[in-house]
């Protein structure tokens, strides 16, 4: 790789806020600062850059959206057109088992998993949508920059992000189509990568964000998108399970939705704290979908579409210290999820738009580079910290007990905190190890024969991936960087079986006979940046950082 010194000199821009990602949290935050910005007559202005080849493109949820984060930010949003149009009209749960399933009584469940209320929509697509509005109020929005570093002062304060070198080739030197990054300098910097993001990872890091917290904990969704035949779509239903194909031992559950013009979201959860290295999340997905319950929907149906991301999952314990010198973690970037209730945008759009009203009275207040205390004390005491408190036990109940009874205890805290909201039964669980330090040693864990894929209902990874439109330029240096490649070969393979060969979605990594011995190989082209290696494997020795601007998945309505 060139040094610094040998490359020119970056370009820069100077901003009032720097929004780093397009998705819900860092839209709703570019939004309401212009929105602010415009109601008191002045100009502070913002800047977005995000990844993908355009907004949305690496947008990935079920999703079923609770509209009041969407109303906050803008009331009047049916009239403005935003596209969630199709409102839930029957909410379903069922417990599976091999050769059945059990529906659990709606009446039973707690009142906060209700959807009714809610609207199945494409998130992405919201997001296209929210991108098009920053753009009206006068927000510069530039897609296909990633953000790769962290730009600091001399005192130490983030002052923005420097966007990736594109040209680079595989040998790391420059290309004849090399371009420089460029600086994007703010006074603050609002962080809204996503779940697992690198740059959040570092700032987290370097300034000890996690201290006395729990380990955050992740789960994988994987996600197909299929038209169906007219007469088996029935626009509204939502439908989640638990169980099989997974193990009692193994947390994780399915969401099947019915949309739009005979479309059907269908997608599977494997929570990362899973102990088996031999189970395959996508695999478990593929199995799901041929029972007796789910199969039918999908007759004569066509997928569409696929995709695969991480999710947040350690909720109101994991929430990292939120503000640090120059800027904020927002959205999925702190773990806001709402695990039982599936759901997270949300609480980005609210967490978003608190940060907008702290950066915006700093900013006009005369502040840069100094800690927005106020928007954590706005998230910690707000309607955000009311959803996570209430769910703060399911996830660790479901990994403690197992799926079955751990549904039944969560279940049961959950209605304890509606009857005493904010108090419940008075205590917060903890969650234990990080979902990395979960996997046990292949040797001490049953093998998993999965069946071949039909190509009709089922498919192979490759054929897939081939369906998230996922490109990347081949020239350029691998963006998934292993640390020290005889560790992979001593432990994860010789320890754990090579679990990355199954864990990553996409077929990113494999193991490779060469000259009598195992090869590591990694498929960087294939990568539909979904983090899970960067999480799950055992021995933290794959760190996942930024392709060139624009790589990665183009998600079509994901």
């Amino acid at each position: 790789m060139a040094s610094e010194e040998e490359l020119p000199a970056r370009e820069a821009m100077d901003f009032d806020v720097v929004v780093v990602g397009a998705g819900p949290a860092g839209l709703a935050a570019a939004i309401k600062l212009k929105q602010l910005s415009q109601a008191a007559g002045n100009d502070v202005s913002v800047v977005v850059i995000e990844k993908g080849s355009e907004v949305g493109a690496h947008i990935l949820s079920g999703a079923v959206i609770d509209p009041i984060g969407l109303a906050a930010l803008f009331p009047d949003w049916k009239e403005k057109g935003a596209p969630l149009e199709t409102p839930v009209t029957d909410d379903r749960f069922y417990y599976l088992g091999p050769a059945g399933s059990i529906r659990i009584p709606n009446m039973m469940m707690p009142p906060l998993m209700s959807n009714h209320g809610n609207y199945i929509a494409s998130l992405g697509n919201v997001c296209r949508w929210l991108g098009e509005q920053a753009a009206e109020l006068g927000v510069e929005v530039f897609p296909g920059f990633a953000a790769a570093e962290v730009l600091y002062d001399e005192k130490g304060a983030v002052v923005g992000v420097a966007t990736g070198d594109m040209g680079i080739g595989r040998d790391g030197a420059p290309t004849d189509r090399y371009q420089r990054g460029m600086e994007l300098r703010g006074k603050y910097t609002i962080i809204a990568e996503g779940a697992r993001g690198s740059l959040a990872k570092q700032l987290t890091a370097k300034f000890g964000l996690d201290k006395g917290r729990q380990p955050q904990k992740y789960g994988i969704g994987l996600k197909e998108l299929w038209e169906v035949r007219p007469e088996l779509h029935r626009p509204g239903l939502v439908q989640h399970t638990l169980g099989w194909p997974l193990d009692n031992a193994t947390g994780g559950g399915s969401f099947l939705y019915h949309y739009g013009n005979n479309l059907v979201s269908v997608g599977f959860v494997v929570h990362l704290n899973y102990t088996n290295p031999w189970l395959s999340p996508y695999q478990e997905f593929q199995r799901y979908k041929t029972h007796a319950l789910i199969a039918p929907t999908f007759e004569g149906g066509k997928r569409i579409a696929y995709g695969a991301r991480a999710l947040t999952e350690g909720g109101w314990q994991s929430i990292p210290r939120l503000t640090f010198p120059g800027g904020v973690l927002v959205g999925c970037a702190a773990g806001f999820i709402n695990v039982p209730r599936i759901k997270g945008s949300h609480n980005a759009v609210l967490s978003g738009m608190a940060a907008a009203e702290a950066a915006f009275a700093a900013v006009t207040g005369g502040r840069a580079h100094d800690e927005l205390t106020d928007y954590a004390d706005s998230v910690l005491t707000g309607p955000i910290a009311h959803d996570l408190k209430r769910v703060r036990n399911a996830k660790p109940m479901l990994s403690k007990f197992g799926t079955a009874l751990g549904t039944v205890f969560s279940g049961a805290d959950m209605w304890a905190n509606t009857i005493l909201p904010g108090i419940g039964l008075g205590y917060t669980l903890k969650h234990g190890k990080p979902d990395y330090a979960a996997l046990k040693p292949a040797n001490q864990c049953r093998k998993i024969e999965y069946p071949k894929p039909d190509g009709v209902l089922t498919f192979d990874r490759l054929t897939n991936v081939s369906f998230s439109a996922t490109n990347h330029e081949e020239d350029q240096p691998i963006h998934l960087r292993v640390k020290d490649m005889s560790i992979q070969a001593s432990s994860e393979l010789g320890v754990y079986g090579g679990p990355s060969a199954r864990y990553c979605p996409a077929a990113v990594y494999e193991w490779v006979e060469d000259g009598g011995a195992q090869k590591f190989v990694i498929n960087a082209q294939n990568c539909v940046h979904c983090k899970t290696c960067d999480i799950k494997d055992p021995n933290q020795n794959i760190n996942w950082t930024v392709p060139e601007g624009g790589g990665g998945p183009n998600y079509p309505g994901m």
